[in-house]
């Protein structure tokens, strides 16, 4: 089954690596290198990449999603 936000598809979590997002509107930007841990609920988490920092953490993909992107 296709999962969706409105009347849109989701993208493939493994499509998003090597794209560039920001925490909300003026939060530090990161690179998603890698996906992760399948979640129970539908979701999974992904491996990003604090640009900043370089700190590599675990942050759910619908979070990323509702992030806005970086170029």
């Amino acid at each position: 089954m296709e999962r969706r936000i409105g009347s849109s598809p989701l993208p493939q979590p493994q499509n998003l690596i090597g794209t560039w997002r920001r925490f909300g509107v003026t939060g530090p930007v990161y690179e998603i290198v890698d996906v992760g841990q399948m979640l129970g609920d539908d979701d999974c988490l992904m491996r990003v990449r604090l640009v900043e920092t370089g700190e590599e953490l675990d942050y759910r993909f619908t979070d990323i999603l509702d992030d806005p992107r970086e170029h």
